[in-house]
């Protein structure tokens, strides 16, 4: 065996060795660690500039760098063509937003479509907005009601995954 191939296969091993068991529930479902339940983390938008996944470039060309926020599954990234995003712009400008869903493991053909519904609290109040994309994960331009760090749940086709996004205030 080559070096090279030596040196693949122990960062692969060393790698696979660093994840946990894939699809085992730190707890059973509907149980409470022991500890108590934890406290919500910080809202905050992990906004991400490095290349688009394979499953998510698909009509790019060239480089796919570009702004975006992967949901906290994994299963969804929502790829911002408006950076910021603005409360109430005033520009002409959109709040566009490109959402792209992991296909599904282990499906030969898509899941029957159905709309992303897009479940949006403020952090830290009771102000919520629903919003929802026809069709499913694709194309959208979302507005929020407020400035501030929203918490998104995200649903579509049986799927669920969840992602904070930051509204900023209008300058000027």
């Amino acid at each position: 065996m080559s070096v090279p191939r030596r040196v693949l296969l122990v960062s692969v091993l060393l790698l696979a060795g660093c994840t946990g068991p894939a699809g085992v529930p730190a707890t059973a479902p509907g149980t409470t660690p022991a500890t108590g339940p934890a406290a919500p983390s910080a809202c905050a938008e992990r906004l991400e500039t490095g290349r688009l996944p394979d499953w998510a470039d698909a009509g790019f060309t060239g480089d796919t760098r570009v702004r975006h926020v992967f949901g906290t599954g994994g299963d969804i990234v929502a790829i911002l063509f408006a950076y910021p995003l603005v409360h109430a712009r005033g520009d002409g400008a959109n709040n566009k937003i490109l959402w792209v869903a992991r296909p599904d493991p282990g499906r030969s053909e898509p899941a029957q479509l159905s709309p992303l519904v897009i479940t949006a609290t403020l952090d830290g109040t009771g102000t919520r907005a629903v919003r929802e994309v026809p069709g499913g994960p694709g194309p959208s331009i979302v507005d929020l009601p407020a400035a501030g760090c929203w918490r998104l749940r995200l649903d579509w086709s049986g799927r669920t995954d969840t992602m904070d996004l930051v509204y900023r205030p209008v300058l000027g």
